[in-house]
């Protein structure tokens, strides 16, 4: 699973590298993103691409309680289009969600050690996402998203069994307007032909990012083991 993840890039660069126009979010810098948190993320929207601010754990259409969405942080790519829940925003609303790392927890004779995990070029990256729009009993709209997790490439795979669904940059217009997938055969073709696993590194850090509280610099500097 992705639960924690960090995007410290600025909103020119952000905006820069995904396309999209300025916006005026008061966005700053986050190093321990947790769930339920408030993001940015990036969609199709009359064939441009749109950045929104969204809360973190998909909050189905038709769920009663916005609670379901701290349980729907993430989704498996292998079973999302038969997944109540996920089927209908796999169809009509996937995301780009922006980061530059993410972290895991690796168990170690010492306990779990924290782990984040980012290109060997430090460069940003989109994860695979979707997204929901959800109308709270008062008439207030909540817009969530969730990310999509898959079978781990050979770097990663001895930390933990499953990785965000990371996209290459030529992969990013083919999730938002090309895929129309429904089956379990389009999306198993999706992953073994048309998505390129990346190249990952990782390293140890702090166990400051278990606190969800700790937002800062020091949460994803190296541990000196």
């Amino acid at each position: 699973m992705c639960g924690r993840y960090s995007l410290i890039i600025g909103m020119e660069q952000l905006v820069k590298r995904f396309g999209i126009g300025e916006e005026e979010t008061g966005w700053a810098p986050r190093y321990n993103v947790a769930p339920t948190q408030t993001m940015p993320v990036v969609i199709a929207q009359d064939g441009s691409r749109e950045l929104r601010m969204m809360q973190w754990g998909l909050i189905p259409f038709w769920a009663k309680d916005r609670s379901i969405g701290s349980r729907l942080i993430n989704a498996r790519m292998e079973t999302v289009a038969e997944k109540p829940a996920f089927k209908y925003a796999f169809r009509w609303r996937r995301c780009l969600v922006p980061a530059d790392g993410y972290y895991e927890w690796q168990k170690t004779g010492a306990g779990k050690q924290p782990l984040r995990i980012v290109r060997p070029d430090n460069q940003p990256f989109a994860m695979a996402g979707l997204w929901e729009q959800w109308q709270d009993p008062n008439g207030g709209l909540i817009f969530s998203y969730t990310i999509l997790t898959t079978t781990p490439t050979a770097s990663v795979k001895h930390i933990h069994n499953r990785l965000p669904l990371i996209l290459n940059p030529e992969q990013e217009d083919y999730w938002l307007y090309g895929l129309r997938g429904t089956t379990t055969a389009e999306i198993d073709a999706f992953l073994k032909n048309l998505w390129s696993p990346p190249e990952l590194t990782s390293y140890p850090v702090s166990n400051r990012v278990n606190n969800p509280r700790n937002d800062d610099p020091f949460c994803i500097l190296p541990l000196q083991l």
